[in-house]
């Protein structure tokens, strides 16, 4: 460590923070590992410095603050040194091609840093080394970013942005070429580039420098424009829309979306959605919130519900606060509020895109060239809708990267790929933007509610009318917490070693006999010929799904960023079934024989979701 400060006992702790002090240009965090130092605040400094942040296919996602183990100016820089490096190694043209990076508007005060801060370092490290950067001048959506590597033929894109984290969390997103997300090995091959350069470069800590040059452009004109063009092309009844009298709230959840959903809407020609105006402008703080995400439910929607009722609003729309992910509520005859979740919806717009793209191809032979995503933990119900209307369903891992990843493949065979989706609230209904996009999403759902009013029907009725017509497929998902790993182990080994036998799977579970076990962990898949899953497996997470006799699907996996165990279970009936009472009842009952029989958590200590 430098001379003058004192050594914590530790010689590894030292020498990392002897490194940082050496390294870190920016006076907030060099004080607060100063102070920490000074204070012999050794456990402090161990969470700070005792392992970087993992890059992995999502990038990085962690808290802003001092050390290797966060986000802040100095890991920024190393990450896209490691970054830049790859890419030169990858891309004999990345100087004439270049790169984009955009950034919400997440701040953290204390330590300095900031995703526009973020991003002007990474500009200044490309720069640096001769790569032409188109660098957003304001905060924009993250689908912004995988759609300008697509449109303008980019190497790579990096978002700054933690999504719907909590506040004090930051975020570096990548996308390859391709305007996918970048899948393996290109994860393990960033994060080996980025340990080898840690140093900063000479000119990295020149933004001032790097905002001059020559090589730095503002695309967000352009891609405004082209954007709003772009999916333009799913606007089908712009007469209707025009007419519209549906009043809807929207609400940005005080990130970025508040612009550019309305811009949407006006792209549509939709009359403007009401704002929530506590929640409009982005703010780090989210002080409205207890967390900025829609998925939690009401909570969240609390001010939008309250300028429904004065508006006399029945649709409220919320993005989360990157504008990629879209929850939608609905009011019901008896005043109360629904909020439907991402399965809900994604049967709702699946069924409304291939209604679109019906109408406009009168073609019967084109729906063989028609394919729909989703991933393996969402409904099956655009399965059931692709087995009557004739159009391919895949299902991928979980997770956008595997859907845009594929969505590409199929582009590129000439395939036409309409829309994917996750249970996560996450959907891609316009094949520029081969990610999630709440924009695109909130307008192609007000053209949807829009249509339904001129036939006096509701959400509801519309998914009512879905599972009447392609059979109910009820879901239930939630979560146990872990915080022992070895007790996750052991919990899943136990099922890949049922009543003590080795690698031999339950053949039921309680009154409920199942017909197929796929392990993606370890690549077993007892619906195949040689028993070996066709879906990518990995080792370094747990993934079982049990097909059960009567149409129930469960899977049970860990999470990669929370210590969760997390099941996700669908009853998927016949047309014609309609008891709805009698299936959710059937599930319920499932989800208590999984529950008991799979996961104990009596015996395993696990901690139910809190309510």
């Amino acid at each position: 460590m430098e001379s003058g400060s004192s050594s914590t006992g530790d010689s590894g702790l030292d020498r990392a923070v002897g490194q940082w002090l050496q390294y870190d240009q920016n006076p907030k965090t060099v004080s607060m590992v100063q102070a920490l130092v000074k204070e012999g605040a050794v456990e402090a400094l161990k969470k700070c410095f005792s392992s970087r942040m993992e890059f992995g296919t999502a990038g990085l996602r962690a808290p802003m603050g001092p050390g290797i183990s966060c986000m802040n100016d100095l890991t920024i820089i190393q990450t896209t040194q490691g970054f830049c490096h790859y890419l030169e190694e990858s891309f004999e043209n990345l100087k004439e091609r270049g790169v984009v990076i955009g950034y919400d508007a997440r701040a953290h005060p204390p330590s300095g840093g900031g995703s526009k801060r973020f991003a002007s370092l990474a500009a200044a490290v490309f720069i640096s080394r001769g790569v032409p950067v188109h660098l957003f001048a304001d905060i924009v959506p993250t689908p912004f970013v995988p759609f300008t590597v697509s449109h303008l033929g980019l190497c790579a894109g990096i978002m700054v942005t933690a999504s719907h984290n909590p506040k004090q969390d930051n975020g570096y997103k990548v996308y390859w070429e391709n305007g996918a997300q970048i899948s393996s090995p290109h994860d393990k091959c960033i994060a080996k580039a980025i340990e080898e350069n840690l140093e900063p470069w000479p000119e990295s800590w020149d933004t001032e420098e790097a905002l001059k040059s020559p090589l730095l452009k503002d695309p967000y004109q352009d891609i405004h424009t082209q954007y709003f063009k772009a999916i333009q092309n799913h606007c089908h009844n712009r007469d209707i829309n025009k007419r519209s009298k549906v009043k809807i709230v929207h609400t940005s959840v005080h990130g970025v979306g508040h612009t550019f959903v309305q811009s949407a809407f006006e792209a549509f020609d939709l009359p403007a959605p009401y704002a929530v105006e506590e929640q409009k402008d982005p703010d780090p703080e989210f002080p409205t919130v207890k967390y900025p995400n829609p998925e939690e439910g009401e909570g969240v929607l609390t001010l939008s519900f309250a300028l429904a009722e004065r508006e006399g609003a029945t649709i409220v729309l919320a993005n989360d606060p990157d504008a990629d992910r879209l929850a939608i509520a609905e009011k019901q005859e008896s005043g109360r509020w629904r909020l439907f979740s991402g399965n809900e919806l994604g049967a709702l717009l699946g069924w409304w895109m291939f209604r679109c793209w019906k109408q406009q191809n009168s073609d019967a032979a084109a729906v063989k060239n028609l394919y729909m995503l989703s991933s393996t933990v969402s409904s099956k119900i655009l399965r059931a809708i692709a087995v009557k209307e004739g159009f391919h369903f895949e299902e991928t891992l979980t997770g956008f990267k595997w859907m845009g990843n594929r969505a590409r493949d199929l582009l590129d065979q000439g395939k036409s790929v309409l829309f994917a989706f996750e249970e996560a609230i996450g959907y891609m209904c316009c094949p520029s933007v081969l990610d999630k996009d709440g924009v695109s999403a909130a307008a192609i759902a007000g053209e949807m509610i829009s249509y339904l009013a001129t036939k006096s029907t509701s959400l509801s009725q519309q998914l009512t009318a879905i599972y009447e017509e392609y059979g109910y497929h009820i879901t239930k998902n939630s979560y146990f917490i872990c915080h022992d790993q070895d007790v996750i182990r052991s919990l899943f080994e136990r099922i890949r070693n049922y009543n003590d036998q080795k690698d031999s799977y339950p053949t039921e579970c309680g009154r409920f006999s199942i017909s197929a076990v796929r392990d993606l962990t370890t690549g077993h898949d007892s619906n195949q010929p040689d028993n070996k899953a066709v879906l990518p497996t990995s080792r370094s997470s747990h993934m079982i799904t049990f097909s059960f006799s009567n149409g129930g699907v469960a899977t049970i996996r860990t999470s990669g960023t929370e210590p969760k165990i997390k099941y996700y279970t669908e009853l998927c009936a016949a047309p014609g079934n309609s008891d709805v009472t009698q299936l959710k009842k059937e599930l319920d009952d499932l989800v208590e024989a999984i529950i008991e029989n799979f996961l104990e958590p009596e015996k395993n200590k696990l901690q139910p979701k809190p309510q």
